[in-house]
């Protein structure tokens, strides 16, 4: 080998021994948890070069600057006398742990009404964007430019036409990174939109690991809704007759979203108004978002007309939101608190169950101490991986006593938590790694026995059969090895 060559490896060598130590440094210094801290450094050794490139890639946090200086924080009071008085005194040290976590006050004087699948959901949300005056904030991880999607696009571009300020955010990833259908219809329509964390610049393609998952729509900043709605086809319910305003797929998914009426608007449309300042670089301020009377609520109902006054609703709200910013972890951690504080019943319906260890460990200590645990989760969802990385997880929960119930077909998107028939807990978050540490999620955290006991009668009605422990044992040796292997990625599915 010539001296040209050698000196051209070495200078490789020395390149990629120097990219090793760059990796090493940069985790130890920003990276909290021990484990992936010790995946990174192990691989940027292993495989130098190709660790260090796959590092700068998926594991920098680029936006962490960026989000602590666009946040706008939510003053938090302690939680009024008239909040906690309503709740069962046990779950009161809970009341104060979320105003800690998530920086804002339970807010009382809130009508919640649950709204089952896009046949319910759909109409309703189409309903609020025709009767919108003022403006309308709506964010979708998916947005799909079918059938459904269309009539979206149609009634926001309807709302343009009448002079309502429109804005709408969609995932850059989750609404199709190459095939952006709904988006460029919006454009074309002339409805402002942006896309969140999307760029075609190669040194920007790293920030599709981080999403936006959040559902959410304020019009008027007096309405809202939220929960675990797409808009698309697949949304609507397969099992009712054909609507004439929305086509049915064959094969449709099961979920749930929620109308919100009343102060903790407000705290939904702030959430907007930081990822829109966020994606787009506008501040979103005046009447128009924030109307003074935000707190005056109406009664629902489809008879118009004056009423003599604000009708408080019952419920107490509260939005919580989290992200791999300035709001790591939030939503994990209510979670976790409001498992050590139920004494009685836990719940919990989502459609993949794959927590990390602290989450996990948690909810199985509450069944290790005498709390009646439910977890409900899809036996097939719309990734297989996810199905073989969670049987393992599920053991560890059946030998714990936790209540492990399969949901039967079609796919259940639904994500519900309930705790001791008085609180509970909505949204976009998944019981999964990345919906709690990577993706940018909103919940809405409600306390209202009523509201949990129409809930629990939700969990109650949808179909499901017991899963129990032989079953997950006894699987055959091929099967255990294919779910170990799929379970060492739970980081990053």
């Amino acid at each position: 080998m010539t001296p040209g060559w050698n000196a051209f490896w070495t200078a490789i060598a020395i390149t990629q021994m120097a990219g090793s130590a760059a990796v090493t440094v940069h985790v130890l210094l920003h990276r909290r948890s021990p484990v992936s801290s010790s995946a990174w450094i192990g691989l940027a050794w292993l495989a130098p070069g190709f660790g260090a490139i796959l590092y700068v890639l998926l594991g920098v946090n680029r936006i962490e600057r960026r989000g602590r200086r666009l946040h706008r924080r939510q003053l938090a009071a302690p939680d009024e006398p008239a909040c906690t008085a309503i709740a069962p005194a046990h779950l009161i040290p809970l009341g104060r742990a979320a105003t800690a976590i998530t920086g804002r006050s339970m807010l009382a004087g809130n009508h919640v009404a649950p709204l089952l699948h896009g046949d319910e959901a759909y109409p309703a949300m189409l309903r609020a964007i025709a009767g919108a005056t003022t403006s309308i904030a709506l964010s979708s991880y998916i947005f799909r430019a079918d059938t459904s999607g269309r009539h979206f696009i149609a009634a926001l571009a309807a709302a343009v036409a009448r002079g309502v300020a429109v804005r709408v955010l969609i995932d850059g990833f989750g609404g199709g990174f190459f095939n952006a259908g709904a988006w460029r219809q919006l454009r074309r329509a002339g409805v402002p939109s942006a896309r969140f964390l999307h760029s075609p610049l190669p040194w920007r393609m790293p920030l599709l690991n981080l999403r936006s998952h959040k559902k959410l729509l304020v019009v008027d900043g007096l309405v809202g809704f939220a929960g675990g709605l797409n808009i698309g086809d697949e949304n609507l319910d397969p099992g009712r007759p054909k609507r004439p305003l929305l086509r049915l797929r064959r094969r449709g998914i099961r979920d749930m979203h929620f109308r919100v009426e009343g102060p903790v608007v407000g705290q939904m449309m702030a959430a907007f108004a930081e990822d829109w300042d966020f994606a787009a670089g506008e501040e979103l301020q005046g009447p128009a978002w924030f109307p003074p009377g935000a707190a005056a609520v109406t009664t629902p109902g489809p008879t118009p007309g004056p009423t003599p006054g604000p009708t408080p609703g019952p419920t107490l709200a509260r939005v919580a939101t989290s992200g791999p910013d300035h709001e790591l972890e939030r939503i994990k951690l209510l979670k976790m608190s409001a498992l050590t504080t139920a004494r009685h019943r836990i719940r919990v319906m989502t459609p993949y169950f794959l927590p990390d260890d602290a989450l996990a460990s948690t909810l199985a200590l509450a069944a290790l101490r005498g709390t009646r645990v439910e977890i409900l989760v899809s036996a097939r969802s719309d990734h297989k991986l996810l199905d073989w990385a969670m049987r393992d997880g599920l053991i560890a929960m059946a030998e714990a006593g936790c209540d492990v119930q399969w949901s039967q077909p079609p796919f259940n998107h639904t994500k519900l938590m309930t705790i001791d028939g008085a609180w509970c807990l909505v949204g976009s978050a998944n019981w999964d790694m990345r919906s709690l540490r990577l993706n940018f999620e909103l919940d809405i955290e409600l306390r209202d026995p009523e509201l949990t006991a129409r809930l629990d009668a939700l969990i109650d009605a949808t179909p499901s059969r017991p899963v129990g422990l032989h079953e997950l044992r006894n699987r055959t040796l091929a099967i255990r090895l294919r779910d170990a292997a799929a379970r060492l990625l739970l980081p990053y599915l």
